[in-house]
């Protein structure tokens, strides 16, 4: 002790930081020593495993939860935002196929890679441990013939719906595309607790032909409104026909990301994201009403940050047009934040909410989601010079159409999308 004193200042301080630094390293490391990933057939993510079959070839999917990924490889890897994605290949033919992981996530990680970033405060048997543990529960690229492949696919994380592609090439370069939309455990989405079968009575459904279609599109509400029904909110600015599945597939391969409901700790991601500016992809969406409810379903696709953001709300109408199911939808961009005195703070949308209307369009066209489109009456024009306001103050503009959009699941190319010609948005 009386040696530490007699240093100089500096270096006494050096000296204490070095040892605490050494104490937290001892500690850590004596923590952090073992390596013990736990057997994957006990971790459980085979569960929720889907499977798809074309020919003699079969290939099943699964994408692990956080606590999956930390039981199968004794490592937080949702916290660096790695997800990993297990794949399996049954080939039956008598040629081999290849796998093209770059079909699930084109920046995947290799897998010694993430082993890597994890190798701080391990010892050296334990990394080498985990640096095996990673490379032989990993999936090769080559399948043989009559034989089954399987292992991991390190991917950037996506809650909600994992939307992806198995990509298989054969020595012919015949393609073939398996495409999964898996559920994985953890975030509370919206649209999870809407019972849409018990929506409406059978009888209190319309099925219409496309006069009365029109009529009907016409005479929908303008706008939403807040719960009393005694102010008018955005504009009903789309209408959405296709089935549930065709409406969620189509969203989801767009990138379009699901909303979690209102509790604790969404809430607390949502104050973390505005405070700091992130980019928290599911954040919840405010209420809007439409036939006396909620919105149905929510999603938003985030851009640079919480404040800059395209989100649009979807509710189940009592119609069915051509067969099938019809959707009332209000789509628009948040392109800030500002203080109200209703709510505090709220997001600022673009007056332009045609321009929000169009890159819907645009968007479903370009990810191959949108068979036909077109535009019908019943928004009501509201002039650049003479805007209406929605719930929280914000002036918009429109022509007055909606966009009539039919979705499907199966891709579409761009070339072979239909245009109805019911309404023609006039010349701006």
């Amino acid at each position: 002790m009386r040696m530490r004193k007699n240093l100089p200042e500096p270096q006494a301080l050096l000296l204490h930081f070095l040892t605490i630094a050494l104490v937290l390293h001892t500690l850590a490391a004596a923590g952090c020593s073992s390596y013990k990933p736990k057997p994957m057939e006990g971790v459980g993510f085979m569960e929720r495993a889907q499977t798809q079959t074309e020919g003699s070839v079969r290939v099943t999917a699964a994408v692990l939860s956080a606590k999956e990924a930390k039981a199968a490889f004794d490592l937080k890897l949702y916290r660096k935002e790695i997800q990993p994605v297990w794949i399996e290949i049954e080939n039956g033919d008598d040629d081999p196929v290849w796998f093209l992981p770059y079909g699930i996530d084109p920046d995947y990680f290799p897998p010694l890679e993430v082993a890597y970033m994890h190798h701080s405060w391990h010892w050296k048997k334990a990394k080498e441990e985990m640096d095996r543990h990673f490379f032989e529960n990993s999936i090769g690229l080559y399948v043989g013939p009559g034989s089954t492949r399987s292992g991991f696919v390190f991917t950037h994380l996506d809650e909600g719906t994992k939307a992806f592609n198995v990509d298989l090439i054969t020595d012919d370069n015949e393609v073939r595309t398996f495409t999964f939309f898996i559920q994985v455990p953890g975030l509370r989405i919206d649209h999870h607790e809407v019972d849409f079968a018990s929506l409406y009575p059978e009888e209190e459904v319309f099925s219409y032909k496309e006069a009365g279609f029109r009529k009907a599109l016409e005479n929908l509400p303008c706008c939403t409104k807040n719960k009393k029904g005694n102010e008018l909110g955005d504009p009903l600015n789309l209408i959405v026909i296709g089935e549930s599945e065709d409406v969620y597939h189509a969203l989801i391969r767009a990138g379009w990301d699901e909303t979690e409901t209102i509790y604790r700790r969404s809430l607390w991601k949502t104050s973390k994201s505005f405070l700091f500016g992130g980019r928290y992809r599911y954040s919840p969406i405010s209420a809007l009403y439409v036939f006396g409810r909620p919105q149905d379903a929510a999603f938003q696709k985030a851009r640079g940050s919480i404040h800059e953001r395209n989100h649009l709300r979807l509710w189940l109408a009592p119609m069915r047009y051509e067969g099938k199911p019809v959707w009332v939808g209000q789509i628009s961009r948040d392109i800030g934040v500002r203080f109200t005195k209703k709510t505090i703070t709220t997001h600022k949308i673009d007056p332009d909410v045609d321009e929000a209307r169009a890159f819907l369009i645009q968007d479903f066209w370009y990810s191959g989601g949108l068979a036909k489109f077109g535009y019908a009456e019943g928004v009501g024009a509201a002039p650049i010079d003479e805007p209406r306001g929605n719930l929280t103050g914000d002036p918009y503009f429109t022509d007055g159409l909606r966009a009539v959009l039919w979705l499907t699941s199966e891709p579409i190319s761009f070339s072979d999308v239909e245009s109805e010609e019911w309404e023609i948005p006039p010349h701006r």
